[in-house]
């Protein structure tokens, strides 16, 4: 068992070494969605696609019969409209060279996955790529599962792999790491209002306060 030994400032993402692989966010795949509201795992997805175009972080999409199962979802598709999904039949995708041979062309070792279901379709490539060597990521919120312990019982198999548990938000907040980054920084204001519930409300809120102009006395 490969156990992630990395620590302090190592243990962050940096979009210079991530890559996202999204997998199977399918109408199928929603269909027996149990473990997770599906508005709120659209929501998350949708918006780690948004913050991995940001960073230039480059994104792999891929979906399982897409015939049979539905195509991405529109809220994927849509922040990468140039971009084919790998349309697989392995349902574990780290057995299709399709997938693994960009991966691995890239030079990229900080792997960032989400996708449905996350005790099959997630869990099975997590495991895989933690043994070559890659230092995997998945992102809990932005996957889902048929039964919310399905869902937790991967999450805690994957932790025993070496495989880190993390939110859709923090792997953005690792991306950008210092607000006087202003490039992506401006970018990243306009995804939280759009993405991240009551924070972006407060943001666009406080935004208000500070154009308002003060009545003279």
């Amino acid at each position: 068992m490969s156990i992630n030994q990395k620590k302090g400032l190592d243990a962050l993402l940096r979009p210079e070494d991530s890559i996202v692989v999204l997998i199977d966010h399918q109408p199928f795949q929603f269909t027996n969605l149990n473990s997770h509201e599906p508005t709120m795992i659209i929501n998350n997805v949708a918006g780690l696609s948004k913050a991995a175009k940001i960073f230039n972080v480059p994104t792999i999409l891929t979906t399982v019969l897409e015939e049979r199962g539905g195509l991405i979802i529109k809220q994927i598709q849509d922040v990468f409209p140039e971009q084919k999904p790998i349309n697989r039949t392995w349902i574990n995708t780290w057995q299709d060279p399709a997938v693994t041979d960009i991966v691995a062309k890239s030079g990229r070792k900080q792997l960032i996955i989400a996708g449905l279901w996350t005790e099959i379709c997630v869990a099975m490539p997590a495991i895989q790529a933690a043994a070559e060597g890659y230092d995997v990521f998945v992102v809990t919120d932005a996957c889902g599962s048929s039964s919310l312990e399905g869902h937790e019982m991967a999450v805690r198999r994957m932790v025993q792999h070496g495989i880190t548990p993390i939110n859709w938000f923090a792997v953005l907040s690792e991306w950008q790491r210092d607000w006087a980054r202003l490039d992506t920084a401006t970018q990243l204001s306009g995804l939280m209002i759009e993405h991240c519930g009551a924070t972006g409300v407060a943001y666009a809120w406080e935004q208000q306060l500070l154009n308002t102009p003060v009545p003279a006395q």
